[in-house]
């Protein structure tokens, strides 16, 4: 099984991430930052945020979900805030994104807010309101079930450090996956977290017997060269003892984002 994690950037790499998605050959998918405004027939809009201007793709959404045929979808937006075409402004979705191949099976999910809770009228104040996925999943090949879970967790305009918010999610994602997740299953857990290697994230994952696969095995860097700050820590994957890795890496090429795809290969 191959378990792939992404921050899509909102496609601002539109060219080069679609093909990546298209042929990664994936058995889940889990995607965060990804656009749906249904109502919108541009390409390309603009997010604004003050001084940050970002290009994004209007359907994202769609335009994965269309060259992955043979995968169910799913989309968990966050909020709906203000994009604009040109001048005219436009209301799209925004969230978190997760494509399983349908030789796996879903037979258990969840989805629910870690932070907050769904925004209509605005993307809303930083810390913005942040969500999770888990699915429950029959693996075939391995005959057992697995519980993959995602999420994006939350942007504070001070850093990654530490804080009440994000001590309140990382509680909120574990009461997430014990809702679909069976003790002694194997559990993977992803996503772009947002914050350091030293967060109590982690501390209240490895209540569950979760152990990271990127700062365990000696990466340094999840983020590419569109990345231009300093902390390059943002993307992890963690998995139970139970877990078979047969590889895992974090992709510095090709450039898809501001963010490296996390690929997990389990035997």
């Amino acid at each position: 099984m191959r378990i792939v994690s992404l921050n899509a950037w909102g496609g601002k790499l539109h060219a080069p991430l679609i093909p990546y998605l298209a042929e990664i050959d994936a058995d889940v998918l889990c995607l965060q930052e990804i656009t749906r405004s249904v109502t919108v027939s541009s390409d390309w809009l603009v997010y604004r945020d003050g001084s940050h201007i970002l290009p994004q793709h209007a359907n994202l959404f769609a335009e994965i979900k269309a060259v992955l045929p043979t995968h169910d979808a799913f989309f968990a937006p966050t909020a709906r805030g203000e994009l604009f075409a040109g001048e005219t402004s436009v209301m799209s979705e925004f969230g978190l994104a997760t494509f399983v191949h349908q030789s796996c099976p879903i037979i258990g999910q969840a989805m629910d807010f870690v932070h907050g809770d769904f925004s209509s009228k605005g993307y809303g104040p930083h810390p913005r309101a942040r969500n999770a996925q888990c699915l429950r999943l029959f693996d075939y090949r391995a005959d057992r079930p697995i519980t993959v879970a995602q999420l994006h967790g939350l942007r504070d305009l001070a850093g990654k450090q530490d804080t009440p918010a994000r001590r309140g999610q990382a509680d909120a994602l574990v009461a997430l996956i014990r809702r679909i997740w069976r003790k002694g299953e194997p559990l993977v857990v992803c996503g772009d977290f947002n914050v350091l290697p030293d967060s109590v994230m982690f501390g209240a994952l490895a209540e569950l017997g979760l152990t990271d696969l990127v700062t365990s095995r000696g990466y340094e860097d999840t983020r590419t060269s569109h990345y231009t700050k300093e902390g390059r820590y943002a993307d992890y994957m963690l998995v139970t003892a139970n877990v078979d890795v047969a590889a895992f890496d974090v992709v510095e090429q090709p450039e898809i984002s501001d963010h490296r795809a996390l690929v997990l290969e389990i035997a």
